[in-house]
């Protein structure tokens, strides 16, 4: 009982830490672009239209004029993010991002109201993030990239020390554990909604965050050892 006990409390930890972790780089990608300084909706060359089939503009509904322009203005800097988290390399992530609302433009008029949008985007670049998690797995030479080169130095800036040391732990979790704790504390994302974007059941959910909580903690209480021994007058 006593060492349950122990263990509930280092998860209760280390799920506090992520949250406020999480939040805080939510909060860094929620502020408004300066005006007039947003990306193009699509990088030059690509044939995909800024806005709706038929180029008018609007979207195919009775209730709402939403674009797809309007989509990528709000939601593309937090995809990014949402893909950075799960890939590590930034390029790599405009590139997933990228293919999902290309892949949204191929799929505009089927999609009923702005929600189902934006749940076709995060499905999207977690299946895209996947994709390149499978082909580096494949890929003898691929040398993962070190944790200050993975993100960008902006948002990284903004991070204390101990925030930072909950991202570098993240990285290290399994791919799914890292996805279901991404979605639900930087994504905000319900356990239903989880379940949508990553595809699995409620409960598969459920069970491997309280794995990637715990996988946290645990490294996180190993790297705090090994701070610990090394802090006294040690130069390494």
């Amino acid at each position: 009982m006593v060492v349950a006990s122990v263990v509930g409390v280092e998860e209760e930890r280390a799920e506090n830490a992520v949250d406020r972790t999480l939040g805080r780089l939510r909060a860094i990608d929620s502020r408004p672009a300066p005006a007039g300084t947003g990306p193009h909706p699509f990088a030059p060359g690509t044939s995909a239209p800024v806005d709706g089939p038929g180029g008018s503009g609007a979207r195919q509904g009775p209730e709402t004029s939403l674009t797809l322009a309007d989509l990528y203005r709000d939601h593309r800097l937090r995809l990014v993010r949402l893909a950075m988290l799960l890939v590590d390399i930034p390029a790599t992530a405009e590139d997933v991002v990228q293919e999902a609302f290309t892949g949204l433009h191929r799929h505009w008029t089927g999609l009923r109201d702005e929600t189902a949008a934006v749940a076709y985007l995060r499905a999207a670049v977690v299946n895209g993030s996947r994709s390149v998690l499978r082909r580096r797995r494949t890929a003898r030479e691929y040398v993962p990239p070190h944790a200050a080169n993975a993100r960008s130095a902006e948002s990284l800036a903004m991070l204390s020390a101990e925030h930072q040391s909950v991202v570098d732990a993240l990285g290290q979790l399994p791919p799914r554990q890292r996805e279901v704790l991404v979605l639900r504390y930087y994504g905000g994302l319900t356990e239903s909604e989880i379940s949508e974007a990553a595809g699995m059941s409620r409960g598969t959910v459920k069970s491997t965050a309280s794995r990637a909580l715990d996988a946290v903690a645990r490294i996180m209480a190993e790297r705090a050892g090994t701070e610990a021994v090394r802090r006294p007058g040690e130069l390494r």
